[in-house]
């Protein structure tokens, strides 16, 4: 199974996309996590992607889309996968369907955790301070959701004509999520 794990950051997008992985037997690929990863290497990618992450804003797609690509065309994601944290704009969703296209790989589902704002900031909050994440700030969450609500939301629209969005009400505890995911992507 091929899935697309969509929401606003703090939405649980990691934490069941882990979980879901886990249970279907496939490939979790975080950009996020490898963007964070390449960062602390100091990789080329890591380095240039470093400056937009600490302002709460995207890396921009050529440098995600790159990263993405090198996994697509790997073969490490044969098995299935889902992929968390990407696309995050309409070009990214745009090329991502592309490369599906050209490497005959089916998007099964995308799917949507829908958090209101306000949930989405205490969660990060309460994450900052267990993590110490530097980019976790109240000023740079709200600034990501700004970002997120121009930039990201519009893919809502794309999958849902794609005929392939599964809407699930993310303000729950992370059990109920999980079997809600289960129960719409079986």
């Amino acid at each position: 199974m091929n899935l697309v794990f969509l929401g606003p950051p703090g939405s649980g997008k990691g934490t069941q996309a882990i979980r879901v992985a886990e249970n279907l037997g496939v490939t979790h690929l975080s950009t996020g996590d490898m963007l964070r990863e390449a960062v602390k290497n100091r990789t080329e990618l890591g380095v240039q992607a470093e400056g937009y992450m600490k302002k709460g804003e995207l890396v921009p797609d050529e440098l995600i889309v790159g990263l993405i690509e090198n996994k697509v065309t790997s073969g490490d994601l044969n098995d299935g996968f889902i992929l968390d944290g990407f696309p995050r704009t309409m070009e990214q969703a745009k090329s991502l369907k592309e490369m599906f296209e050209k490497n005959n790989i089916q998007l099964d589902k995308a799917v949507l955790l829908q958090v209101s704002d306000e949930e989405i900031v205490k969660r990060i909050a309460g994450r900052a301070a267990e993590e110490g994440r530097a980019d976790d700030t109240e000023d740079v969450v709200r600034n990501r959701l700004d970002v997120y609500n121009r930039q990201t939301k519009p893919i809502e629209s794309f999958y849902r004509e794609e005929s392939i969005l599964t809407e699930i009400q993310g303000e729950d505890t992370p059990e109920n999520v999980y079997h809600k995911i289960m129960a719409a992507i079986k």
